[in-house]
């Protein structure tokens, strides 16, 4: 880690240091370290936001960390075909490889430093797996999926892919060239992602090197967390410890603050950490497995829908 960077940071465009006396700063209301499962065939998962209560995360459903294992020969996993209904998934890789297909014809390829994100909309079977060569010869994998909800007015509309490859992700870096901050999506400084959303967000992959410090502007309508990928530092102008595998959310304010610890562990040589915000739906919320509605009877029209077939069939040459 990281796939994408730069040899020399400070040739990257800078995003300052927010003025202290125009802005105020977010405090961390909380700091919460994320359980360990596995998911699909097997892989492992870190369940980044499971200890924060949904009100805060709006309008995100949940992230997960996949990885970051070493897989013997034979071992890579991924998922079996499931349908998604009413809001967007988030595919980002960090290291290894990567396949997604779906009953629309729609997927592709990922590699170190690529994102795809996927619109589930009004429905689909989707399918992640690891190639071919990739189970042969084992590997590093390392990545994230995030789940973005859709307002009630978009869960219906049609399926729709972004495949954004790491040259596309707007790189940027502190004044001090201490960090080099991926902006995948949204706004930051006045700097553009690649990725379209439907709901207002920012999302930022950000490896910041040992002892070094960035304070950001935040949206104040956006709500904001952090993850830690791997490493140690501190959060917000009260430095609250926190690492690898936990989860931060800030409260109200238009700057958020992260710091790397002076030593870290020579596996995770930088504290990595994505970076999220959004400006909340405000919606009801009815969320069971892979469909996130406004309803129970919106959620049991999608269950009726995939008995039907109505999400989509699997392709003839995956059956």
């Amino acid at each position: 880690m990281p796939a994408v960077t730069v040899e020399n940071p400070l040739v990257l465009p800078k995003v300052d240091t927010p003025d202290p006396t125009a802005t105020r700063a977010r405090r961390v209301r909380q700091v919460a370290t994320a359980p360990q499962g596995y998911e699909g065939e097997g892989f492992p998962v870190r369940r980044a936001f499971a200890g924060i209560h949904t009100r805060h995360l709006d309008p995100f459903i949940m992230m997960d960390q996949m990885g970051e294992v070493e897989y013997a020969p034979g071992e890579p996993k991924g998922t079996p075909w499931h349908p998604h209904r009413g809001f967007e998934t988030v595919t980002y890789l960090i290291d290894g490889k990567f396949v997604h297909k779906d009953s629309t014809g729609g997927g592709g390829f990922l590699g170190g430093g690529d994102t795809q994100w996927m619109t589930a909309g009004s429905g689909l079977l989707h399918i992640e797996t690891p190639p071919e060569d990739l189970v042969v010869s084992g590997g590093l994998f390392h990545g994230l999926q995030l789940w973005v909800n859709l307002p009630g007015s978009d869960k219906m509309t049609a399926p729709r892919y972004q495949d954004i490859s790491g040259e596309k992700v707007k790189l940027l870096t502190s004044p001090d060239g201490g960090a080099v901050l991926r902006l995948i999506a949204g706004e930051l400084d006045g700097h553009q992602g690649p990725g379209i959303t439907h709901t207002p967000i920012t999302m930022v992959h950000a490896t910041i090197s040992p002892g070094a410090r960035i304070t950001l502007p935040w949206r104040s309508d956006f709500n904001a967390l952090v993850y830690a990928l791997n490493g140690d530092g501190t959060v917000g102008e009260e430095n609250r410890p926190f690492g690898l595998g936990q989860a931060v959310l800030f409260g109200d304010g238009d700057s958020i603050t992260v710091q790397a610890a002076e030593r870290q562990e020579s596996r995770s040589p930088n504290l990595d950490v994505i970076i999220l915000g959004g400006r909340p739906i405000r919606e009801p919320v009815a969320w069971y497995g892979p469909f996130v509605m406004n309803s129970h009877r919106e959620l049991e029209q999608a269950f009726e829908d995939f008995r039907a077939g109505r999400l989509g069939q699997i392709p003839a040459e995956h059956s």
